[in-house]
């Protein structure tokens, strides 16, 4: 009777421990949630029944409940961007009924989920989404560009040229940001891309004293891919970049992307750039303490 009495209490005792392996086990287990960070895109899925969210703004409180759910169990959780238009692409390849649970599911867990992320440290979705959203389209933005250096857009396109052309682009900002000096900087560099809007690469940098010099590495990463595709391609981008130094105005200085490098925009011109509305071609007011400054002539020999 021992014995059998001592049998009984072992299959109770793992009973008793299964869960909390099993609770274990999931808290050792990543999770990615897939938001739709914009009201267009959260349209956009209200089209399928399955999807039972009427308002965008219940949307994302439930899905800051659930990204503290997960984070009170221990699990490390990031968060990506839902694609409606990349989910449908996805079900019509897979031939999967795009209105059920399971194929959004899915698709988080095989394309979401191995795109853009953030991790979800408790911050509030308020901030955690516009930082997704900017990382996510600059790494649009350095795909694409680095799609151009390997295509047949490229000018006597090759290898060699698209590694010529990064080294050269290389080699412009860190003259541009030593021929500016200390102060904080905030760079941008478009270049016209064929049947969409222009490739924009925004870098953020700070110059201090000494001349350290500090910035984030994936932005200088774009930033150069962006300036190099415009180089191969012999396309006619630019660059502006607006600095703030202590005990000095803020200023503006441009550069017109030409012949593999950068020509000085006259103050004049850096002037109409930005005080003419882009889409009406009319003239606005110039800032109130901004300086408009002419481009710093670069050695790149």
């Amino acid at each position: 009777m021992a014995h059998t009495h001592k049998d009984r209490r072992r299959p109770t005792a793992r009973r008793r421990q299964r869960p909390t392996a099993r609770r274990r086990l999931r808290s050792e287990t990543p999770s990615t949630v897939a938001v739709l960070a914009v009201p267009r895109d959260f349209a956009a899925m209200r089209r399928y029944t399955s999807f039972d969210f009427d308002d965008h703004a219940t949307y994302l409180e439930q899905v800051e409940g659930l990204l503290r759910a997960l984070t009170a169990q221990g699990t490390y959780t990031s968060v990506a961007l839902f694609d409606p238009v990349g989910f449908e692409e996805y079900c019509t390849e897979l031939h999967l009924d795009p209105d059920t649970p399971a194929s959004r599911t899915r698709y988080t867990a095989e394309i979401a989920a191995a795109g853009t992320k953030v991790p979800y440290e408790g911050q509030p979705l308020s901030r955690l989404l516009p930082r997704l959203v900017d990382d996510t389209e600059q790494h649009a933005t350095w795909e694409y560009a680095s799609a151009l250096l390997q295509s047949g857009d490229c000018a006597s396109c090759g290898e060699d040229i698209g590694r010529a052309a990064f080294a050269r682009a290389s080699k412009i900002l860190r003259r541009l940001l030593e021929a500016v000096g200390t102060g904080t900087h905030h760079l941008v560099c478009s270049v016209p891309a064929e049947g969409q809007t222009p490739l924009i690469a925004v870098l953020p940098a700070d110059c201090a004293e000494d001349g350290t010099l500090h910035m984030g590495e994936a932005a200088a990463l774009v930033f150069c891919t962006v300036l190099a595709a415009g180089i191969a391609t012999n396309r006619p981008g630019g660059v502006v970049m607006r600095s703030t130094t202590p005990g000095r105005p803020v200023t503006v200085r441009g550069w017109k992307l030409k012949d593999g490098g950068l020509r000085p925009l006259t103050e004049a011109e850096v002037f109409s750039a930005y005080c003419t509305d882009a889409e009406t071609g009319e003239p606005v007011p110039p800032e109130h303490g901004v300086a408009y400054r002419e481009g710093i002539r670069l050695d790149l020999d």
